[in-house]
């Protein structure tokens, strides 16, 4: 059995459809696709000394099963610049867990390097009824609601698919480097297009998968947030 294999059949044998983000993010290394440098800490010694080899600065985020949409719960803290913050963060993520939902089931802390600004894309794939895996690609982070700027195939698709995903968005001038901005590596995000396409049809119960922001550099990607839904 493989990685994958192992982290869903243990989500299936514990009633769960949503995977933690370290299970998700785990997968997609799984899979070859570019990931922010994490681990996941049970205390804060542990998150000082994950931070330090991670290197500053630092996010962390509440890992729980119970706690879907971590920021509303108050569980995600950014640029976190010392060890002191790392350390202090930590106590005040469990914190504001417990505050959200007194009962909520704690893994650990996410202990995450902040990725430097770039481009920021989201990949996608959802499970339609009729077409079965389809995959998406649009401009991610906190626009992507707002612009709905998105192109979608059905999965598996070859790499002509994936560029032309990619060139079929409005913002795609924003990629090549618009007014001076850096160009993204338009080849990165590609591969990460193909990768999830794998996935997707190797594990047909998942329903649905959301690497958003993918941050799109000058030289290669990074997958900053990744969430999975089970059938």
């Amino acid at each position: 059995m493989n990685k994958t294999d192992k982290i869903i059949s243990q989500a299936r044998k514990e009633d769960r459809k949503a995977l933690l983000e370290p299970e998700a993010k785990a997968i997609c290394m799984a899979y070859g696709i570019p990931v922010t440098k994490f681990d996941v800490a049970k205390s804060e010694r542990q998150a000082v000394k994950f931070a330090q080899e991670i290197g500053f600065p630092i996010v962390l985020k509440i890992v729980s099963q119970d706690i879907i949409h971590k920021s509303d719960a108050g569980g995600v803290l950014v640029n976190l610049k010392t060890a002191e913050e790392v350390r202090a963060g930590y106590n005040k993520i469990l914190e504001n867990a417990v505050k959200y939902k007194a009962n909520a089931r704690i893994e650990g802390v996410l202990v995450q390097e902040m990725a430097p600004q770039a481009t920021e894309v989201i990949v996608g794939s959802i499970k339609d009824p009729q077409f079965g895996q389809t995959l998406m690609f649009g401009i991610g982070g906190i626009f992507v609601e707002l612009l709905k700027d998105v192109t979608f195939r059905i999965a598996p698709i070859t790499e002509q698919d994936a560029a032309e995903m990619i060139a079929g968005v409005k913002a795609y001038p924003l990629l090549n480097g618009y007014r001076g901005s850096q160009p993204a590596d338009v080849k990165s995000i590609v591969n990460v297009l193909r990768a999830v396409s794998k996935l997707v049809m190797n594990h047909p119960e998942i329903k649905e998968l959301d690497l958003n922001p993918v941050m799109a550099y000058e030289k290669g990607t990074k997958t900053v947030d990744a969430r999975i839904i089970l059938e």
